[in-house]
C-alpha cells in the first residue's frame, strides 16, 4: 500500500511498505532565504572591516572594545550561519520502520539520526504556543531555527519536532502519525 499526502506546503506523508516517512521543510519563503543571505553577507564584510581595522588602532582600550564587539559579532555570525543553512539546505526527516522511530535534522544528507523504540514511545501530542509570549513568538520567527511543536515521550526523555508548523499542519502530522501506530 502506498499512500502520498501533502500537509500543508511544508511537509509530506508516505506510506510504503509498513514504513511511514515525514518530511519537514524549513521554509516555502525563498524571497526570506535570500534576504537573511544578504543579512549574512553585510554582518560577515562588517565583521572583516572591523577586524582589518583593529590592527590600525593606537589606544588599548579601543581594542579593548573591539575584541568585546567581536565576540558579539562571532557569535551572532555563527547563529546566523546555522539559520541559514537550515532554511536553505535543510530538512526534518522523521520515518517509522520495522518499530523504530527515527528521527533526523538533515542538511545536504548530513545529521545524526536519532533512534526510539516505538514500544516506548508516547502519544504523540501539540506542543501548545502561549498566546502573548515573548519565547514562543520569538520561536516561531522565520529567523530562528527551532520552535517545535509536536512532540513525544520515550523512556522520559522528551523529543520535539516539527519547526515552526502552524497548527492545523501539526495536527494532521500527530493524526497521521496515530493512525499509523493504530495499524500495527
Amino acid at each position: 500500500m502506498e499512500n502520498i499526502q501533502t500537509i500543508g506546503k511544508r511537509s509530506s506523508i508516505l506510506i510504503k511498505d509498513q514504513v511511514f516517512s515525514l518530511v519537514i521543510l524549513p521554509t516555502d519563503d525563498k524571497k526570506k532565504v535570500n534576504l537573511m543571505f544578504l543579512w549574512l553577507l553585510a554582518w560577515s564584510v562588517s565583521g572583516v572591516i572591523v577586524i582589518a581595522n583593529y590592527f590600525t588602532l593606537q589606544q588599548e582600550s579601543a581594542k579593548l572594545f573591539i575584541i568585546v564587539w567581536l565576540a558579539f559579532w562571532a557569535y551572532f555570525e555563527f547563529k546566523i550561519v546555522r539559520v541559514y543553512m537550515w532554511k536553505r539546505f535543510g530538512k526534518e526527516k522523521l520515518w517509522i520502520k520495522n518499530g523504530t522511530l527515527f528521527y533526523q535534522q538533515d542538511i545536504n544528507g548530513k545529521g545524526k539520526i536519532k533512534e526510539f523504540d516505538v514500544n516506548l514511545v508516547s502519544d504523540f501530542d501539540l506542543i501548545a504556543l502561549t498566546k502573548g509570549s515573548i519565547a514562543d513568538t520569538f520561536s516561531q520567527t522565520f529567523w530562528v531555527k527551532g520552535g517545535e511543536r509536536i512532540e513525544f515521550t520515550c523512556q522520559s526523555k522528551v523529543m520535539k519536532f516539527g519547526m515552526q508548523l502552524d497548527d492545523e499542519d501539526a495536527n494532521k502530522i500527530i493524526s497521521a502519525l496515530k493512525k499509523f501506530l493504530k495499524s500495527k
